[in-house]
């Protein structure tokens, strides 16, 4: 299952949110190969960063950012409530750059990829999320993808097929 981009002129992003997370772009005038970026740190540079993107789509873009809702089970309040203060800093700037965003599961999209990698039950969460880097890997072979952008590689990937 090998990506191939079709000059697609109209880009799809994918964003995996929080401190661990990425975005990524599927099409638009960034090259044939996805771009992936590292979760920026600040609301400036979120904004700056989808802004550059969005400059970059001359059909326009589709977001599909990752839901998780209430948080990360197990997480402090404090850092709860940090992860959805960054989230509306994402959702404000996709917003403000008149981006149109679907919000999608990490269990919705990571069904799509089912048949090729398994379900993440009984895995930690270390193994599971090298088995979706891999997978990402295998996808996009001419791509440096990390821990951090292969959620978000993945998310655009399942926007570009379920749009």
């Amino acid at each position: 299952m090998h990506y191939q981009n079709e000059n697609i002129s109209s880009a799809i992003i994918g964003i995996d949110p929080g401190e661990g997370g990425g975005i990524a772009v599927i099409g638009g005038r960034l090259g044939k190969s996805p771009s992936l970026w590292k979760m920026p740190d600040t609301m400036a540079d979120i904004y700056g960063l989808l802004a550059n993107i969005y400059a970059n789509c001359p059909d326009g873009a589709l977001c599909v950012l990752e839901d998780v809702g209430k948080g990360v089970p197990g997480q402090s309040s404090r850092a709860t409530a940090t992860f959805a203060r960054h989230n509306g800093h994402l959702e404000m700037a996709l917003f403000a750059l008149g981006i149109p965003t679907i919000k999608v599961t990490p269990q919705k999209w990571q069904k799509f990829y089912s048949n090729n990698i398994g379900t993440s039950r009984g895995l930690t969460k270390t193994v599971w999320k090298n088995k979706l880097k891999g997978l990402a890997q295998q996808m996009f072979p001419n791509s440096n993808i990390t821990l951090y952008t292969a959620d978000a590689l993945l998310i655009a990937n399942y926007g570009l097929h379920n749009k």
